[in-house]
């Protein structure tokens, strides 16, 4: 009988892991880097060890510290959730090695799986349908390109040892191949330390579907359905439902058997997910195989009514599986979505900072799983995730209200997410229709809303001076005159000059030749009660010293109260001042002092949350300044690089001017 299960992971799924282990009567280990002291994880679990500081490679990569910290506390078994070590044939041996149970598929079936190129090939002689391509061992370029001709074009390039979209390259015709080999491979070592790539016949506009598979160690293994996870970004999924809208009950039978048949090929254990790609025929191609537990595992668990880390543990103990495949059946329909912590209008830059309020919608048929409370800090070690909100509904129509609601109901402040793009994303027609496949972003979504920077309405303006003219020293809007007063609110990208009128119960804003009235019922306790144009509504915001956080209609907004201010306090536009646009790692610095640059050159290149991204010149001119270097850490906002006009701007100005 396992007693104390060590989590080698952190976050929502570390929250998740432990939620069902405590349930069970097991007791409970959390690990922890520098950033992550008093996060969610840690607090829940009954022990808590330090591993190291706040980078993944010397904290939750450190199989050593992870290993000590089952040592110290006693722990006899080992969950490595998702990410991280979960995937790492080498940790799960070592786990065996050092007397603890792994909470996962056995080394081989790891290290099989964990290679493109070899779990392919294992899958053509378990008779498992894969995409037509070329697997050479360690294939050179002038393979891969000969390869090419034979499979013909489009075709895929992929990262062998890889997976979310990292050495991964669609090429429609020969002349761009040998570029896109020489990317891909780079991105391939960088990333996994691997270059090794292999080709594949492309499927166009397919349909991600993916099944959960089960195994034990009595020779049975089952699926639990599918997860549709077509609705994609940079090959990494946005949107995750079970059952498929596109899935018939046939279809459903064939894939179960073959992900079924793929699992017994390579003795697993545990929970795994076999991922196939799904043709306009309904065609089903293997793709690959994930070793753990996915990220998306809630929508399963909430069609089949399963705790699936249940399962996991009760396996692990060596306990058959707690049903047959004929006792599983699906009910109802489920969608989940990932709620980043990102910035869907500037092409979805990871964002970081202190999260003053979080506060998930809750209600019928909702679940929330997250590893960030209200006060925590979104830091750019790790994934943005702030949680996966997913609902529950007797049919798919529900599910998506549900869905929808719980978005626009949830309340999270302090930085820009991607709450809104998903909220219409789900409302989409396409979506709604069941017509989605993995070009359903490019296709129908590109001109969106939610992915460009709107000016604020002028409700939205309204609203804010609602609450930054509110007096909380006084009772209400109880003025019997009028009084009218400017007011001056900025956002990231302008400011707008208002007059606000106050009297009685009622608000008018104008701005130049435009006004807008209301009528104020309450400002109290983060949430405003108005009436527009005869209909009572409410919305919620967040006043923290002189900026307001704003949501009302499911969209988020956020002012600053400069009526006080030198107008040009906000004139940071072409300033030339840049400044980093989160927190980060300095990856590279390309320019020199003295450099004239263009409006639009990158200037510094910032990593963060495993991503890169560039800072560009705001303005032509001469660099003056540089105040970072390769290596610096820096904050959100810190001054990185100066530019001053050149001599001939000056000119050029002055001439202007003059005439």
């Amino acid at each position: 009988m396992l007693k104390k299960l060590l989590v080698a992971n952190r976050g929502e799924i570390a929250v998740r892991v432990i939620r069902t282990a405590r349930a069970l009567g097991y007791r409970t280990v959390a690990v922890y880097s520098d950033a992550d002291a008093q996060s969610l994880h840690v607090k829940a679990a009954d022990e808590a060890v330090h591993i190291g500081p706040a980078p993944v490679a010397a904290s939750y990569l450190r199989a050593d510290a992870i290993l000590e910290a089952a040592r110290k506390t006693g722990a006899d078994c080992v969950h490595p959730g998702y990410g991280f070590l979960s995937e790492n044939a080498d940790f799960a041996n070592a786990c065996t090695d050092a007397g603890l149970v792994f909470v996962g598929p056995p080394a081989a079936a790891i290290e099989l799986m964990g290679s493109k190129r070899r779990s392919k090939i294992a899958m053509q002689a378990a008779g498992v349908p894969v995409v037509p391509g070329f697997e050479g061992d360690n294939a050179s370029d002038e393979e891969l390109i000969a390869a090419a001709r034979d499979i013909g074009y489009p075709l895929m390039i992929k990262a062998s040892a890889g997976g979310g979209g990292r050495g991964m390259r669609l090429v429609h015709e020969e002349s761009e191949l040998a570029d896109n080999i020489a990317r891909a491979r780079s991105e391939a070592k960088q990333a996994f330390g691997d270059d090794e790539l292999i080709l594949e016949k492309a499927v166009i506009e397919p349909r991600h579907i993916e099944i959960q598979v089960f195994a034990d160690d009595h020779g049975n293994a089952v699926y639990l359905g599918e997860r549709d996870c077509s609705i994609q970004r940079r090959h990494q999924k946005v949107v995750e439902e079970a059952p498929s809208p596109f899935v018939t009950p046939e279809l459903r039978e064939a894939m179960g058997k073959a992900a079924v048949q793929a699992a017994l090929a390579c003795q697993y254990r545990g929970a795994g997910t076999v991922e196939f790609l799904v043709d306009r025929e309904r065609n089903f191609y293997f793709l690959e195989m994930n070793t753990r537990l996915q990220v998306e595992h809630p929508v399963t668990e909430l069609v089949t009514g399963q705790d699936l880390v249940a399962w996991q543990l009760a396996v692990a103990e060596g306990a058959p599986l707690p049903l047959s495949q004929d006792q599983i059946t699906l009910n109802g329909h489920a969608i989940e979505v990932r709620l980043y912590a990102e910035d869907p209008a500037n092409q979805f830059t990871p964002q970081t900072g202190h999260l003053s309020l979080f506060e998930p919608a809750s209600g019928e048929g909702i679940r929330v799983d997250s590893g960030i409370g209200s006060g925590d800090t979104v830091t750019p070690h790790y994934d943005p995730m702030l949680a996966k909100v997913i609902a529950w509904g007797q049919d798919r129509d529900q599910a998506r209200r549900r869905l929808v609601r719980a978005l626009e109901d949830t309340r999270v402040f302090g930085v820009t997410t991607n709450r809104y793009f998903l909220s219409r994303l789900i409302d989409h027609n396409v979506f709604g229709a069941g017509e989605a496949t993995t070009a359903f972003l490019t296709q129908h979504f590109a001109n969106d809303p939610s992915l460009s920077t709107a000016e604020p309405s002028l409700k939205q303006l309204a609203l804010a001076a609602a609450i930054l003219s509110d007096n909380p020293d006084q009772q209400g809007w109880s003025n019997a005159l009028a009084t009218v007063t400017p007011m001056r609110l900025a956002t990231d990208d302008a400011h707008y000059e208002l007059l606000v009128r106050r009297q009685r119960d009622q608000l008018t804003v104008t701005l130049a030749d435009d006004q807008y009235q209301l009528g104020i019922l309450t400002i109290a306790n983060g949430e405003l009660g108005y009436i527009d144009n005869g209909v009572r509504q409410h919305c919620q915001y967040q006043r923290s010293g002189d900026h307001l956080y704003l949501q009302a209609f499911g969209q988020s907004a956020r002012f600053r109260d400069r009526t006080h201010q030198p107008p040009d306090v906000d004139a940071l536009s072409g300033s030339g001042r840049i400044l980093a646009t989160m927190d980060g790692a300095i990856v590279d610095v390309p320019v020199t002092a003295g450099q004239t640059v263009r409006q639009g050159d990158v200037v510094v290149i910032l990593e963060a949350m495993k991503m890169e991204h560039p800072v560009k010149a705001d303005r032509d001119g001469q660099v003056a300044g540089i105040h970072t270097r390769q290596g610096d850490q820096v904050r959100r906002q810190q001054l990185l690089v100066e530019i001053t006009p050149t001599d001939s701007d000056d000119t050029h100005a002055s001439k202007e001017s003059e005439q």
